[in-house]
């Protein structure tokens, strides 16, 4: 069975929903039986490369809040992600075009090195003090993931490498009804949005494996959370991160 996950790296809810879905499947009996895809989706694919700006800023202004609201926002999100484990730093954190993040990601996945690769640089951009937005960074954590240094210096140099596999992602994921992140589409039969709790993800896939026809998931959970094409993504319920 083939699981299919569109996602963006600046996503927090794909970062989340990542987690919960890997544990959803470890509680799956068929679990050496998945192929586990991820797929390109860019929030913000007009963003100019190389312009990046503060999150907690950019949230601000996106909300009409303070800095304070906005850093609150962003602890409420945090909660979240540790308690599934992940560290989520607040404070410093930017933001900028991720297009050529998908292109590595894309070059990953042609070398068996995609999931690697997506680990890194999630934990980059949401725990540790790293830019994924900066060149030498990405290829810092590509090498690490196992990748060749000459070839992704060379993909990056090449603004047509794998453009149309990120394009071709993006399209399909509209095609598919994709309005947000994360999506998850299970052997193209049943769909999930959003970072839903590891038990809802393990019933997927027990119900797509006996291929039922099913309702498709959507955010009726406040752990469900989406991020979405206007690059807005929705902040938990108070209290509702356990």
């Amino acid at each position: 069975m083939r699981v299919e996950i569109w996602s963006d790296i600046a996503c927090p809810w794909c970062y989340i929903g990542k987690a919960r879905f890997e544990k959803g499947l470890a509680a799956f009996a068929h679990r050496d039986e998945v192929d586990v895809v991820h797929r390109s989706f860019e929030l913000d694919p007009g963003h100019a490369k190389g312009e990046t700006g503060l999150v907690v800023d950019m949230l601000a202004a996106k909300y009409g809040r303070s800095r304070t609201e906005a850093l609150a926002m962003e602890e409420s999100v945090a909660a979240n992600a540790r308690s599934e484990g992940l560290g989520y730093r607040i404070e410093g954190r930017d933001h900028g075009s991720t297009f050529d993040i998908h292109r590595l990601l894309h070059l990953a996945k042609a070398r068996g090195r995609q999931d690697e690769l997506l680990n890194l640089a999630y934990r980059a951009n949401f725990a540790e003090e790293r830019s994924v937005y900066d060149q030498e960074t990405l290829v810092t954590l590509a090498v690490e993931a196992g990748l060749d240094e000459t070839e992704v210096r060379g993909v990056l140099a090449d603004a047509d490498a794998y453009a149309d596999e990120v394009r071709a992602d993006e399209r399909e994921a509209a095609e598919l009804g994709a309005n947000g992140v994360p999506f998850f589409v299970l052997d193209r039969r049943y769909g999930v949005s959003g970072g839903q709790p590891a038990e809802v993800f393990t019933q997927a896939l027990e119900q797509a494996w006996q291929g039922r026809t099913i309702t498709p998931v959507g955010g009726t959970s406040p752990e469900a959370a989406v991020c979405d094409t206007d690059g807005s993504c929705e902040i938990p319920q108070a209290g509702a991160h356990s």
